[in-house]
């Protein structure tokens, strides 16, 4: 893109109902965090897209690094819901539960419109470990560890942490370039990969 070309962002939403401004300045904030980044996205577009007043904006959010975190805890907690529904109905059987889960990240990072996992690119936006969105971040990888970490000791693997930590970067590496590299083959290359690592520590 030249420098002079205009920028392309979502199109403006319709106005919002009384009462659900904040949800509103939420819903704008995510659609533009995730599909520009965070550091592109400056409140005053927020203001423009949502349609709202600056103090509308400031009553809800005092800076822009609580939007950022609403953004990544939202996400956050709708990708555990969904990771759930994908595990719960092999839930008996640890070995299917996991293949199960890679071929939802396969169909995660092969949908239309992916551009990476929401934590991994904040992240990775900011270099100071001290910054709300890091934690957030650090958090949800810990918690993805921890879960596949619980899923290797139901297999009955010899080194359980070891293998949740290399089954936490093969989905990492999904998240990251998966559907660069991968495409609509994702989930297939995922689960093989998945299948291999725990016949290896079985």
């Amino acid at each position: 893109m030249s420098p002079t070309a205009p920028r392309k962002t979502a199109a403006p939403l319709p106005p919002a109902p009384a009462g659900d401004v904040q949800q509103r300045i939420l819903d704008t904030a995510c659609q533009l965090f995730y599909a520009e980044g965070v550091r592109a996205v400056g409140i005053d577009l927020i203001i423009e897209r949502a349609q709202i007043a600056k103090t509308s904006l400031y009553r809800y959010y005092r800076t822009k690094d609580d939007l950022v975190a609403a953004f990544l805890e939202r996400e956050d907690k709708e990708f555990w819901q969904q990771w759930d529904e994908a595990a719960a109905p092999h839930a008996p059987d640890a070995k299917a539960e996991l293949d199960a889960l890679l071929a939802w990240v396969g169909e995660r990072v092969a949908r239309p419109g992916y551009r990476g996992c929401p934590q991994l690119n904040v992240a990775a936006e900011f270099a100071d470990p001290t910054h709300p969105a890091r934690a957030i971040s650090a958090a949800h990888r810990l918690e993805q560890r921890k879960r596949l970490a619980a899923l290797c000791k139901r297999m009955g693997l010899k080194k359980p942490e070891v293998t949740a930590s290399q089954l936490s970067l093969l989905v990492d590496g999904a998240f990251s370039s998966g559907a660069l590299l991968l495409g609509d083959g994702a989930g297939k290359v995922l689960r093989a990969a998945g299948r291999a690592l725990v016949e290896a520590a079985a």
